[in-house]
C-alpha cells in the first residue's frame, strides 16, 4: 500500500490492529492464575500517609538524574511528564493531538508549519508560557534527541509571531512534524521555561530548575534521593477542553492532590506492601512475585504495553577491545537471547521472546534478515572468533546494575557470558543512578571509563529508525556509546525519503545487515513488563510504558 505519511503512528494503528484482530488495543490479563500456593509476606514497616488523596508508587528505578533532555533513562522521562507538558500528545490509536497547542497550519507547500498556543497556559513560577519558551525548548531537546536532529536538519528558522504564535520554517517538507512533536519516548520534547532551557544541552538540570507548566509540581523540600520523590497536584494547570484522555493526550485531569514515589529496590517488601495496601502501584514486579500477587483478589496484574520492552548490550565503541569491530560480530554469536529473558521475567513463553532484530517484533519493520546467521549460541565459534579477531586479554569492564532487578538479571547473565569467553572481565557492581553517570564518561579505562553496559529499550523506540537511538553511527556525536557507521546513517536517511512501506521495509532488512556488521549493540531479546495495582484505582493507569497519574482516581 502506499506510505505517504511516512508515520510510525499508522505502522502502530496496523500492529494494534494485528495484535487485537481488528479491535481497539485493550489493557488485558496477561497471567493465568495456576499458580501453587506460596507463602505469605511479612509487611514492611511504611508509614501510612495520612492524607485521603494520596497515590504511593513505587517506581522501576530510583531517580538519579532529573533532567530528560540529558539522558534516556525512563524514569527521568516518566518524572518529566509529572513536570512538563509537551505541544502535541499521542493517543492510544498513535495519533497526535494538541496538547499544549491550540492547532496548527501548514503552510508554503510544507515548509511553514504555524502553531498557536492555548490560552491561559502557565509556568509553576506563574509566568506565562510564550513562543519563546517553546523555541527555546525544541532547540534544546533536537541537540540530543535522535528525532529531533533530524526534524533540525531541515528546520531553517524559528519565528516568533507573537507571545502565543511562532513559527517553524523548513528547508523542504517534513510530514513526521507532529509525530516528533507528540514522541513519548525518550527523549521527549517537554516545554520548559527559556531560562531553563537556555541550559546546554549536556549539562544537567538542577533540582531547582524543575519549572514546568505539566499537572504536577516537584516537590524540593521533600525530596529524598533514593527514598522518596513527591509530586503535588498543580492548582494552575488547566486541561485541554474536550477530547477522550487517552494514552499522553486528551484532558489530563488530576484527582490526587499529592502523589508519592516510594524508591524500594527489594521487590519483596514492595509486594508485601502493595498487598498490605500500603502501596497503591508496582510499576514492574519482577517474575518471582507475578503469581502470587494475581491470586490477591484486590490486586490486578496485567501487561498494558503490547509492545513491550527490547533487551540490549550496549558496547564502547572509543575503547579496546569493543573497538575492534570482529570482537563485537565474535559476542553475538555467543548470545543466547532465550537465557536473558528467562532471567528477567521467567520461563512463560507469553512474556519473552527471541529472535529479535533490529526492529520491534510483530510491527511492520520487523525482519528476520541475518538472525539465523549471527545468534548461533556458539560459545566455541565466539571463542575462535575473539582469538582471530586479535584480542590480547584487554580489559572489560562491565557496568553491573544491582538495584533494578531487570537489568540486575541481564548482568548477571551477561558477565556469565563474558566469563565462558575467557575475556579479562572486570565485573564493576552498582546501582543504576551511577551506571546513567558512569556511561556517559568517554574516559579510557584507567580513569573510570568503561566497555559495556545493558538496559532495555521501550518496543515503541525501536519500531522505526526515527526515534531508534541504538541504531546510529554519528561517532562521538552521537549516543552514548559512540559507534561510528556511514552506512547506517545513509540508510536511514533514506528511510526518512522512502515513499512506500514497501521500500521502508527494504530499507529496514538493510539497516539490521548493517546492525550485525557494525554492532553498535546487540538486542538480547523481549518481555512483557506485567504492572500490578490496587482494584481500587481506576484509570488509565498506564500507556505504552508511560505510567500516568492524570485520570486515575480512586474509587471510594
Amino acid at each position: 500500500m502506499e506510505w505517504t505519511r511516512r508515520s510510525f503512528r499508522s505502522m502502530l494503528r496496523l500492529e494494534a490492529h494485528r495484535m487485537t484482530g481488528g479491535m481497539t488495543m485493550k489493557r488485558r490479563h496477561f497471567l493465568a492464575a495456576t499458580a501453587a500456593a506460596a507463602s505469605g509476606l511479612a509487611a514492611p514497616a511504611l508509614a501510612q500517609p495520612t492524607a485521603a488523596r494520596v497515590l504511593r508508587f513505587v517506581p522501576h528505578a530510583n531517580l538519579t538524574v532529573m533532567d530528560p533532555i540529558w539522558t534516556t533513562a525512563y524514569v527521568t522521562r516518566n518524572h518529566g511528564f509529572m513536570v512538563w507538558d509537551t505541544l502535541y500528545g499521542l493517543d492510544k490509536q498513535y495519533r497526535p493531538q494538541p496538547q499544549m497547542a491550540e492547532g496548527h497550519t501548514v503552510e508554503n507547500d510544507g515548509r511553514t508549519w504555524v502553531f498557536t498556543l492555548r490560552e491561559g497556559l502557565v509556568f509553576h513560577d506563574g509566568e506565562p508560557v510564550r513562543s519563546a519558551d517553546v523555541i527555546a525548548s525544541l532547540k534544546r531537546w533536537a541537540a540530543r534527541d535522535a528525532f529531533g536532529a533530524k526534524l533540525a536538519s531541515v528546520v531553517t528558522e524559528y519565528v516568533v509571531r507573537s507571545d502565543r504564535v511562532f513559527e517553524i520554517r523548513l528547508s523542504k517538507p517534513f510530514p513526521l512534524m507532529l509525530d516528533a512533536l507528540a514522541k513519548p519516548t525518550s527523549n521527549v520534547p517537554f516545554i520548559m521555561p527559556e531560562r531553563v532551557a537556555a541550559t546546554d544541552p549536556f549539562t544537567q538540570l538542577r533540582p531547582e530548575q524543575m519549572i514546568g507548566s505539566g499537572p504536577f509540581r516537584f516537590k524540593r523540600d521533600e525530596f529524598n534521593p533514593g527514598s522518596l520523590v513527591v509530586y503535588e497536584r498543580n492548582p494552575a494547570y488547566r486541561p485541554r477542553a474536550g477530547g477522550e484522555p487517552s494514552f499522553t493526550a486528551g484532558p489530563k485531569v488530576v484527582h490526587f492532590d499529592r502523589i508519592e514515589w516510594r524508591v524500594i529496590p527489594d521487590p519483596a517488601t514492595v509486594a508485601a506492601a502493595l498487598q498490605a495496601g500500603e502501596i497503591d502501584w508496582w510499576e514492574q514486579p519482577t517474575g518471582d512475585y507475578l503469581r502470587l500477587l494475581e491470586r490477591n483478589r484486590n490486586i490486578t496484574v496485567e501487561v498494558q504495553d503490547q509492545l513491550g520492552l527490547i533487551a540490549t548490550l550496549r558496547p564502547n565503541h572509543l575503547h579496546a577491545p569493543m573497538n575492534n569491530q570482529k570482537f563485537r560480530q565474535a559476542l553475538i554469536r555467543a548470545v543466547r537471547q532465550s537465557d536473558y529473558m528467562q532471567a528477567v521475567i521467567g520461563t512463560d513463553p507469553r512474556l519473552h521472546r527471541k529472535g529479535v532484530g533490529a526492529f520491534t517484533p510483530g510491527t511492520p519493520l520487523a525482519t528476520d534478515t541475518g538472525i539465523a546467521e549471527v545468534f548461533k549460541e556458539d560459545i566455541a565459534l565466539a571463542r575462535q572468533m575473539i582469538r582471530d579477531s586479535g584480542y590480547s586479554n584487554e580489559r572489560v569492564v562491565l557496568l553491573s546494575t544491582t538495584d533494578l532487578p531487570s537489568l540486575a538479571a541481564l548482568s548477571q547473565v551477561g558477565g556469565a557470558m563474558f566469563r565462558e569467553l575467557g575475556v579479562n572481565l572486570d565485573q564493576q557492581a552498582m546501582d543504576w543512578g551511577t551506571v546513567v553517570q558512569r556511561r556517559a564518561s568517554k574516559e579510557p579505562l584507567e580513569r573510570g571509563g568503561w566497555s559495556v553496559f545493558f538496559t532495555f529499550w521501550a518496543g515503541l523506540d525501536h519500531l522505526n529508525p526515527a526515534s531508534h537511538h541504538m541504531l546510529r553511527g554519528q561517532g562521538e556525536a552521537g549516543f552514548i556509546g559512540w559507534p561510528t557507521s556511514p552506512r547506517l546513517e545513509q540508510l536511514r536517511d533514506a528511510w526518512f525519503e522512502a515513499p512506500t512501506l514497501e521500500a521502508q521495509k527494504a530499507i529496514a532488512a538493510e539497516m539490521q545487515r548493517q546492525l550485525f556488521i557494525d554492532v553498535p549493540y546487540i538486542p538480547l531479546g523481549q518481555y512483557f513488563q506485567p504492572i500490578a495495582y490496587r482494584r481500587t484505582l481506576t484509570g488509565a493507569i498506564a500507556a505504552g510504558g508511560v505510567p500516568v497519574f492524570w485520570n486515575v482516581r480512586r474509587a471510594a
